[in-house]
């Protein structure tokens, strides 16, 4: 998995958005202070649960259209958050086996279950990195080592942009990001939104911004903003549910409360 990672202590005591998503989709990885927030935020929101499940459907949407469709065999996944299966290399390698991913992110418990997880995964590997440095992510070892970057590369942001505030200019990151990838690469993200029902989303993120998880819930045409001069897959900037469904789910738009979209780099 590359050179040894210089990592922070792990912060128990403070909510990480990693560990809280980790709890809303029933997982054991998280400490009293994720489920704090958690649970803080699913009172005022209860459908706070829903949303990452979906997001989760949409990751195996999303991958078997690149890889199967789309051709893709390389993946840099960033913000991954802990391990939940399936994962990006399981979907991605159901259609070929020889299909490459990175996974990236800055929470320390996320490398330590990572590097379980990844151990004996043929062509995954982990990169330790904080998505606000966008050149040192693909200019690290463990990028150069496992994706060729002359060949297309899918980014995948899943439900990560709205960790980043406008100050911390999230449009210049991905902007970066695509810029060192070659033609033909994909872009992929999900984000959250208030479009759908304004005061309940608005609720759930002031409870995540007191709990020091900054939350900035941005509408179809700011998340349209991030694919300029790319071209859409079909059908473009729409709520997760609506991006080429496989089965119809018992939930609406407003509980979901996600956009999600797919495009190529001309």
């Amino acid at each position: 998995m590359g050179a040894e990672i210089m990592v922070e202590p792990l912060d128990t005591g403070r909510p990480h958005p990693a560990r809280v998503y980790d709890y809303l989709l029933g997982g054991t990885n998280n400490f009293a202070a994720d489920r704090a927030a958690a649970e803080e935020g699913l009172r005022v929101n209860p459908d706070a649960a829903t949303a990452p499940r979906q997001n989760r459907a949409f990751m195996r949407r999303t991958v078997r259209f690149l890889a199967a469709e789309a051709g893709i065999r390389q993946f840099v996944d960033l913000g991954t958050g802990l391990p939940t299966a399936p994962t990006v290399h399981q979907v991605a390698q159901e259609v070929d086996p020889a299909a490459r991913v990175v996974y990236s992110d800055n929470d320390p418990l996320v490398l330590a279950q990572a590097r379980t997880l990844l151990t004996g995964a043929g062509n995954a590997t982990y990169l330790h990195a904080d998505l606000r440095e966008p050149e040192r992510i693909l200019h690290s070892p463990e990028v150069r080592e496992t994706i060729d970057l002359d060949q297309p590369v899918a980014l995948l942001l899943y439900a990560v942009l709205h960790f980043l505030p406008d100050p911390a200019d999230p449009y210049g990151i991905v902007a970066r990001l695509m810029a060192d990838l070659p033609h033909g690469s994909y872009l992929v993200i999900s984000h959250i939104t208030a479009d759908h029902d304004p005061e309940k989303w608005a609720r759930f993120s002031e409870v995540m911004q007191r709990q020091g998880i900054p939350t900035r819930l941005r509408s179809r045409e700011e998340v349209a903003r991030f694919f300029p001069g790319m071209e859409m897959a079909d059908p473009g900037v729409v709520p997760i549910l609506r991006w080429r469904p496989d089965e119809e789910v018992p939930f609406t738009d407003a509980q979901v409360a996600l956009y999600g979209a797919v495009a190529r780099k001309p």
